[in-house]
């Protein structure tokens, strides 16, 4: 039985990886920057994520905005958006195939068959997993090459940072 534990934890770990994704697929906080003008009642934050991006005004107020074209997204947004969706389909997958040879259920009666499945789910929540940390790594990446250039000017605001999106997935994957 140990086995069993080994294997709820697994699949466990790979639900809660599976659930991040989600999150960060719909979270509008893959990159934050703020702009603060001569006097804090201009300050503004300004999130942007792979389908909308959100401006939060210093009063509190808050507006969001879907893009208006896939267009408009930078490189590293575009392949985010892509390859999160994919993520997410892929770890369903594996999902249902984690749950079609784990030890509890009578999909596959051989042990040794209900190991290999096991096996292909796990190589599916890895490819889950790395089709989902490629983007985060790349916006990652982005931000660190804006944050030492200094003829880089990502939207003249004093301050730019990771969104939470990312730590998120630092976190969890």
């Amino acid at each position: 039985m140990p086995s069993a534990g080994l294997e709820i934890l697994g699949v466990s770990l790979a639900v809660l990886g599976w659930i991040s994704a989600i999150v960060s697929c719909a979270l509008p906080m893959w990159r934050v920057s703020a702009f603060i003008g001569v006097n804090l009642i201009t300050a503004q934050i300004t999130w942007e994520g792979i389908w909308m991006h959100c401006v939060v005004q210093s009063t509190g107020h808050m507006q969001c905005k879907l893009h208006d074209s896939m267009l408009a997204l930078s490189a590293d947004l575009q392949a985010a958006r892509a390859l999160t969706i994919i993520a997410i389909v892929v770890g369903v997958v594996g999902l249902l195939v984690a749950v079609m040879g784990a030890k509890c259920t009578n999909c596959v009666d051989e042990e040794s068959t209900k190991a290999r499945v096991m096996i292909a789910a796990g190589a599916t929540f890895l490819l889950a997993s790395l089709l989902e940390m490629i983007p985060v790594s790349w916006t990652a990446h982005m931000f660190v090459t804006y944050l030492h250039d200094p003829l880089f000017t990502l939207c003249g605001c004093n301050s730019v940072a990771v969104g939470c999106t990312i730590i998120i997935h630092v976190l969890l994957k």
